[in-house]
C-alpha cells in the first residue's frame, strides 16, 4: 500500500522556522520525483518545491531563498525546511510523489499538514 505521511506542521510566528517531513512507504522511493504543494483557504493547490531522483530542486518564486527541500533515499524521507516564514505561507502542505523512472507512470498525495504563521 503506497503511503505518504506528512509531519512537522504547526503554529509559528512570522520570521520563524519549521521543518516538514514526509515519510514514504509502499513504493520504490528512488524512482519518484517528490514534491511539496500547499493550499490556502479559497486558493488552488500550488507547487512549493520539488526534488528529482537525481536531487535537482525547483522552487516557487514565493519561497525561493527561504525554503529548502531535501531527500533521504535510504530512509524514504523527504523534507521541507522553511525559514523566514510569513503569514502568507499559512496553508495545508501536501507531500506528492510522481514516478519519473520506470513505468507505469503513477502519482499520489499525502493527507497534508497544517502550517499557520501568525503575524
Amino acid at each position: 500500500q503506497v503511503q505518504l505521511v506528512e509531519s512537522g506542521g504547526g503554529l509559528v510566528q512570522a520570521g520563524g522556522s519549521l521543518r516538514l517531513s514526509c515519510t514514504a512507504s509502499g513504493f520504490v522511493f528512488r524512482q519518484y520525483l517528490m514534491g511539496w504543494y500547499r493550499q490556502a483557504p479559497g486558493n488552488e493547490r500550488e507547487l512549493v518545491a520539488s526534488i528529482t531522483p537525481g536531487e535537482s530542486t525547483n522552487y516557487a518564486d514565493s519561497v525561493a531563498g527561504r525554503f529548502t527541500t531535501s531527500r533521504d533515499d535510504a530512509e524514504n524521507m523527504v523534507y521541507l525546511q522553511m525559514s523566514s516564514l510569513k503569514p502568507e505561507d499559512t496553508a495545508v502542505y501536501y507531500c506528492y510523489a510522481d514516478r519519473t523512472i520506470g513505468r507505469p507512470r503513477f502519482s499520489f498525495w499525502g493527507q497534508g499538514t497544517q502550517v499557520i504563521v501568525s503575524s
